[in-house]
């Protein structure tokens, strides 16, 4: 099934870009455009299926970070990624914040614009390298204790180094299901990859504890 993505920017020069990149790396990408922000909805309605937003924050009618908010709420199936002008720290954590799964900066290589699409499209956050997701004071054990049941499960297949796909045929969803669910869980786990959810997981896995000495049976009598 061909990938739809959605390209949401007001420059003609910028969507045309985007596109091409798009389209070079992704064979089966279908590309719908957006000029402004009230078209993003009816596009979402006439298509059946769109697997990614690439949305520009000052496009007109955005409102700023309102207009993302906008989105993830009435759409929380369909990921989106910011692509901006701007590329202050303080702008891209906000827009992590605001439920954006991955910031690239308009002045990106087509590699990393690329990259950070199929990232995305993975269920994965990305950001500019720069731009690291602080730690937020919290121990791992607290973080993922704010999991849900089901997003603990997703992370114990993370883990261990399972596929998507693996922990979607484990747990009898479909791996679209599962691609929200680790979006979900390195939100809240303040990571931005699986790698790193991996990492924090492991803190809490239980090491193998020694073998305790075999006490042999001895006679109660005399010798």
């Amino acid at each position: 099934m061909p990938l739809t993505i959605l390209v949401a920017d007001d420059h003609p020069l910028m969507r045309s870009a985007l596109r091409q990149t798009i389209t070079l790396g992704f064979d089966d990408a279908v590309v719908i455009e957006a000029a402004r922000f009230d078209q993003i909805e009816p596009l979402l309605v006439e298509s059946d299926v769109v697997d990614l937003i690439v949305l520009d924050l000052h496009m007109p009618g955005m409102s700023g970070f309102i207009g993302l908010m906008t989105l993830r709420a009435d759409h929380a199936g369909i990921p989106v990624l910011v692509v901006s002008a701007s590329e202050e720290p303080a702008t891209i954590q906000r827009a992590i914040d605001c439920g954006a799964s991955g910031f690239v900066p308009k002045s990106a290589p087509n590699a990393a614009i690329a990259e950070a699409v199929q990232a995305v499209l993975d269920g994965e956050i990305w950001m500019p390298p720069v731009a690291d997701v602080p730690e937020d004071g919290a121990p791992p054990v607290q973080r993922i204790a704010s999991l849900t049941p089901k997003e603990l499960r997703v992370l114990a297949g993370i883990a261990v180094g399972k596929l998507n796909k693996q922990i979607a045929f484990e747990l009898d969803v479909t791996e679209k299901t599962v691609k929200a669910h680790v979006t979900t869980i390195l939100r809240k786990l303040g990571v931005h990859s699986r790698t790193q959810a991996a990492v924090l997981a492991s803190q809490l896995a239980l090491t193998t504890p020694p073998t305790e000495p075999e006490v042999s049976e001895r006679p109660t009598g005399p010798a």
